[in-house]
């Protein structure tokens, strides 16, 4: 009589393929997902409690601006997620057909963060002293100076790095994939410093914001390390630029210097 001897460890091994197959194929929808719950987290409540001041008459309506650049970051947000889920469902056409809009949404978010920036300046800096009490006035006017250099890094790098990714889409699709969402990762820290249950060292100190921004990577980069063994290209770019810039920001928050210089470049001096 023939007889068959089991072999757990094939067995084992299957099943770590599989299982290794599954997070392949979903970690980056995961990422996607992790971005779009961190935006909605932050700017739902702070959303809320604004148009609750406005009708108050506690503060002004938004900015025209303010409604397009939430509606083209709320989009790419949207967007990227159904690009990942598209990949890791196998409708690569559809994926590609769709990446067009991104053309489209990724310059109209660098455009109206750009006007954006100095638009907040004017309305801040027109403060009436009679009704806002100066104290205040001078708290807001240093908090956004300061706020500003995250957001010229944003509006310097988000592009570069979603410019490299489209390089890489045909040559290098792995680390396309990944620079698509550190790319995506760069305007983040706006939800992150809203949501207000979060410690935090803002308005002093931009760290804890970066330690953040961190920790949404750290599920991504904790797969590859875990998966792949190595640190992909991806990261190496993403970090390259990222950890500098963030010690220059860190460097020039609060500093003498920037306080005077920023109200100048934005023309409110």
């Amino acid at each position: 009589m023939e007889t068959q001897t089991a072999n757990p460890q094939a067995g084992l091994q299957k099943q770590g393929n599989t299982t290794w197959a599954f997070f392949d194929r979903w970690i980056f929808v995961f990422m996607a997902g992790l971005l779009l719950v961190t935006v909605l987290t932050g700017f739902i409540p702070s959303g809320q409690l604004q148009i609750y001041l406005i009708e108050a008459g506690q503060r002004d309506s938004f900015l025209p601006v303010v409604h397009v650049h939430a509606f083209v970051m709320g989009a790419w947000i949207l967007q990227l997620l159904a690009q990942t889920s598209l990949v890791a469902t196998d409708n690569r056409t559809l994926h590609r057909q769709l990446g067009m809009v991104g053309m489209v949404l990724m310059p109209a978010m660098v455009v109206t963060g750009f006007v954006l920036v100095p638009s907040i300046y004017r309305v801040i800096w027109g403060l009436d002293p009679a009704v806002v009490p100066p104290e205040v006035i001078a708290i807001q006017k240093e908090t956004f100076t300061n706020i500003s250099l995250a957001q010229i890094r944003i509006g310097i790098l988000f592009p570069i790095f979603v410019a490299l990714a489209l390089s890489f889409r045909k040559s290098d699709p792995e680390n396309h994939k990944r620079l698509m969402i550190l790319a995506t990762v760069m305007p983040i820290p706006a939800a992150l410093d809203r949501i207000l249950w979060l410690p935090n060292t803002m308005p002093d100190s931009p760290l804890a914001t970066d330690l953040y921004t961190i920790l949404l990577i750290l599920p991504m980069f904790a797969y590859d390390l875990l998966r792949n063994k190595r640190i992909p290209k991806a990261y190496i770019i993403w970090f390259s630029a990222w950890l500098p810039t963030s010690l220059i920001i860190n460097l020039m928050w609060s500093s003498p210097w920037w306080l005077a210089t920023a109200p100048m470049i934005m023309g409110v001096e």
